[in-house]
């Protein structure tokens, strides 16, 4: 299985998350998500594997999310997928696909957890925040 990640390069985080996986040593396969948007059924296995509600995965910084009035709680989730769907840039971001698992990986460090390899030396995101190589990954 390889490494996929629903990217969107104008992130700080999601281009971080990038160069976590492929400072690891894997290059994994790259979507922009923006340009590619999602299907129901992407959408629905994604937030399945990752644990994640619709209403959960949703971005609202950035986003047409309150214009929309999706913040509601009273707004479904069926209503807030549609939405996703219709404007791919409410789906929060990056999401990364391993044979370990799915995250939404926010923060950035958040992938360690499922990379197959893990970082052989210690790593500096965008910000001069150092993720340190020694952290444990999970079985």
């Amino acid at each position: 299985m390889t490494t996929v990640i629903h990217h969107n390069p104008e992130c700080g985080t999601s281009r971080n998350t990038l160069d976590i996986i492929r400072a690891s040593g894997t290059e994994p396969v790259v979507i922009d998500y923006l340009k590619t948007g999602w299907t129901r059924p992407q959408l629905l296995a994604l937030f399945a594997a990752a644990g994640l509600t619709p209403r959960e995965a949703m971005r609202v910084a950035k986003s047409p999310a309150e214009q929309l009035g999706l913040t509601d709680p009273s707004v479904t989730d069926e209503a807030i997928l549609e939405a996703m769907l219709a404007h791919p840039v409410l789906v929060n971001r990056p999401i990364v696909v391993t044979p370990k698992g799915v995250r939404l990986c926010r923060p950035s460090e958040a992938v360690l957890d499922i990379l197959e390899q893990p970082l052989a030396s210690d790593f500096t995101k965008e910000d001069g925040e150092i993720v340190k190589a020694a952290r444990t990954i999970a079985p």
